[in-house]
This record gives structure tokens, C-alpha cells and sequence, in this order.
């Protein structure tokens, strides 16, 4: 599932909302189930990855010492493989931030800030900035150049946080 298309996930979450609530409902949590279905597939793998790259070593000391199989992943497991986990979830952040398809399925597009997550159309950076670029007068092409650098920012701050959090929580060697 890791390589399926975001309209895909748009499609699915537009088709449940529908068969739920009834035609033509939008709201900005549907888009966030759309969105955690991308996500989702990319948290597991890496999460998979971290677990599996613990060394046994570790483990069978921890076991050789008597302590349970429970407090040998909440205590050795886990921190090991942290930083992993913690750069895998910021990845997939960093990766749905900028999808459009599925929130203009499910979330709609409005030109006003709706709080309530439930009901009504969202505002989105990505959706904001396709808004935008439709309009095509000068002030409107502003507003998406000065959107899509934001989400830019965003995007690179993320993953420069991913790069952080990975060195600081890496196992130490030698």
C-alpha cells in the first residue's frame, strides 16, 4: 500500500463519507482519513525496519538476565529503534502535506477558515495555492507563490527535523 495514489485514498475516503452521511458531505476529517491513509503504510514499513534492525544481541542479553519479554521491548526495543520510528512518521508527515487530490475530494475548497472539523468545507495550503493559480489575476498569483513557499518551509523543516531527530535518538556505537 505504500505506493498507491492519493487519489486512490481520496476516492475511498469520498466513497465511505458518501455511504455514511449522504451525498455531497465534505468535511476536513475526511480529508484527514484520506491523508492517514497514505500515511500509514510508510509509518508501518519504517517502524518494521527499526524493530528488525535492533540487534538480538541486545535482546537475548536482556532475556539472559531474566527480565520479561514486555519489559525487554518497552525498555530496550523501543528506545533502540526510536529515532527510526520518530523519522518515519516525520517522513510521512513531510510526504502528505502537500497532497491535493484527496482534499479536494473530500474536504472541498472554501476562500474562508471553517474551525469545525466535522462539517463544511476546509481551507489547505495545496488547495489554496490550486484556488489561486485558477484565478490568474495578479493578486490571486501572489497569494499562491507566497502559499507554495510556506509549504516549501514546512516541507524542508520537517525534514530536517526527521534528519535531527534521527542522529540524536540513533543508537551510540563503539
Amino acid at each position: 500500500m505504500t505506493g498507491i495514489p492519493s487519489i486512490v485514498a481520496g476516492l475511498f475516503a469520498f466513497a465511505l463519507f458518501t455511504l455514511l452521511f449522504g451525498p455531497a458531505y465534505v468535511s476536513g476529517f475526511g480529508g484527514s482519513v484520506a491523508l492517514s491513509l497514505l500515511m500509514i503504510p510508510i509509518v508501518v514499513r519504517a517502524t518494521e525496519e527499526m524493530l528488525m534492525l535492533v540487534p538480538d544481541d541486545l535482546r537475548e542479553a536482556s532475556y539472559a538476565l531474566g527480565t520479561p519479554k514486555w519489559k525487554t521491548i518497552v525498555r530496550i526495543v523501543l528506545p533502540t529503534a526510536l529515532g527510526g520510528i520518530l523519522t518515519g512518521i516525520t517522513l510521512a508527515v513531510s510526504r502528505v502535506i502537500g497532497e491535493t487530490a484527496p482534499l479536494l475530494l473530500i474536504a472541498g475548497a472554501t476562500d474562508r477558515t471553517n474551525m469545525n472539523l466535522f462539517d463544511g468545507s476546509m481551507t489547505t495550503l495545496p488547495v489554496l495555492i490550486y484556488g489561486q493559480n485558477l484565478r490568474g489575476d495578479a493578486p490571486a498569483e501572489a497569494i499562491a507563490w507566497g502559499a507554495a513557499f510556506i509549504l516549501i518551509i514546512i516541507v524542508v523543516v520537517l525534514n530536517l527535523t526527521a534528519r535531527i531527530v534521527g542522529k540524536i535518538f540513533a543508537p551510540k556505537k563503539g
